[in-house]
């Protein structure tokens, strides 16, 4: 009976570091379980707790007893101070000025959860955009989705702001995150053995399906086709959620581009936007960027005749937007991801391939970026030519974020000419009229106009 007391005081000690940790890091997405009822366990149990242990005496045990009391004390105090802070960031974002709320707000899509809390973000110009997932349609109907992104929608035109881009991921296949109540469509790779006539007409049609039914919601950008070549099958041995495998349509690079291109054309003739992902690309690299940086070491020759055909022919060929991935190109630029280095964006697809139209990130909140230097990822994105930061999978994060952006406007660090051209570019999202291509493949000289697809609201 005495070692089972002693063995549950060693584990008392033991748990209490481990509540510690998940009360100072309550707001980090890895912990996002831990939001709303999770903090309320976690705070009770650690006062359950700290009662159980003075009731049985341990506060008159000398120093160790009163010390186990006082770290069973800490999570609801680091809890609250976590809290604090994350309120006090948030307060501080929405007192913003409207010029720079706007200013800066532009350049953000965001992912979230509470409709009144991204009304004011999307009523006070915070953002440009909403990310719209499974967990805004679990427990609800497509109806109630389609109200609450019209009334979004209102709240922009009442604040005369332009509408919202409103974002998805309706690849087909495992990544049909609006289906149900949308139809599950198969992944496109399930058309790449079919003659050619046949795929590009199979693919058009499931373009027009996804189109109509998210037009339908009012959503107006897609975030597909996935342009990623497919690795080996045993190539990403640590790819545990971005399972490019599943997803990508082949390791044909020609057949990719055909399915690609004839799915985009569905989407555009339904009035809803695609973005093509996730250039570099994923096929090569054998990390999984939602939680480990990861590199691309293949050479850029090599890459140019093959990963990259798919992401030139479509873009080439639509009014797609691009999708820049958390990878690193060790060749261009080794020291950052690829998503905010200058040498990518603006040296490879915007000056090389003459690419003039949308640039987003993927996720920030994804571990390759947000579990290193995510402030710094912020600035040298804007300062790179980014159009749109993505911030996704946990909205709350979007504080931390734009305040980064802010602190590095007070001090002089984003470059007002990148964001002049920024702006100019998303001004295109919402043309009156249908204008012409923005992309040359004969020139490596800047277009003078940035165009985009016409989106419904």
């Amino acid at each position: 009976m005495q070692i089972l007391k002693r063995i549950g005081i060693i584990l008392v000690w033991l748990a209490g570091p481990v509540f510690v940790f998940a009360a100072v890091n309550k707001n980090d997405p890895y912990l996002i379980a831990l939001r709303g009822p999770g903090n309320i366990v976690l705070a009770a149990a650690s006062i359950i707790a700290v009662v159980v242990l003075i009731r049985r005496g341990y506060w008159r045990r000398g120093v160790a007893g009163r010390l186990l009391i006082l770290l069973w004390c800490l999570p609801s105090l680091s809890m609250l101070g976590a809290h604090t802070s994350f309120e006090w960031r948030k307060r501080s974002v929405l007192q913003i000025g409207a010029a720079q709320a706007r200013s800066l707000g532009r350049h953000f899509i965001v992912g979230y959860s509470s409709f009144p809390e991204v009304a004011v973000l999307a009523e006070k110009g915070l953002i440009s955009g909403v990310y719209i997932t499974r967990h805004n349609i679990a427990g609800s109907t497509a109806a109630r989705l389609k109200e609450e992104i019209s009334a979004l929608q209102e709240k922009r035109r009442a604040a005369g702001l332009p509408p919202l881009i409103v974002a998805a991921d309706q690849e087909g296949g495992i990544v049909s995150h609006l289906a149900p109540p949308l139809t599950k469509l198969p992944a496109l790779s399930t058309l790449a053995s079919l003659a050619v006539d046949v795929r590009a007409e199979r693919a058009e049609a499931f373009g027009r399906t996804h189109g109509q039914e998210l037009a339908a919601l009012g959503v107006n950008m897609n975030l597909a086709p996935v342009l990623d070549l497919r690795p080996e099958m045993k190539r990403n041995r640590l790819d545990f959620n971005t399972l490019i495998r599943y997803r990508a349509i082949s390791d044909d690079p020609a057949i990719v581009a055909d399915i690609a291109r004839a799915y985009v054309n569905g989407l555009e003739a339904s009035g809803v936007g695609a973005t093509v992902k996730h250039f570099p690309g994923l096929g090569r690299v054998r990390t999984d960027t939602h939680h480990f940086s990861a590199d691309l070491d293949t050479p850029l020759e090599e890459l140019e005749a093959s990963d990259w055909l798919p992401f030139r022919k479509v873009l080439a060929g639509s009014k797609a937007q691009l999708m820049i991935g958390h990878v690193t190109l060790t060749s261009v630029d080794p020291d950052r991801a690829a998503s905010h280095s200058k040498r990518v964006v603006d040296g490879i697809v915007r000056k090389k391939w003459n690419y003039q139209g949308v640039v987003m990130t993927d996720d920030l909140v994804m571990g390759a970026i947000y579990q290193r230097n995510v402030c710094t990822a912020v600035v040298e994105a804007l300062n790179a030519g980014v159009d749109l930061l993505l911030v996704a999978f946990d909205g709350a994060q979007f504080y931390r974020i734009f305040t980064c952006a802010v602190a590095a406007s007070a001090e002089g660090r984003l470059d007002a000419a990148m964001l002049g051209d920024s702006d100019m570019r998303l001004k295109g999202v919402f043309p009156r009229e249908r204008q012409g291509p923005r992309y040359s493949t004969t020139s490596n000289t800047a277009a003078p106009g940035v165009l985009a697809r016409p989106m419904t609201d």
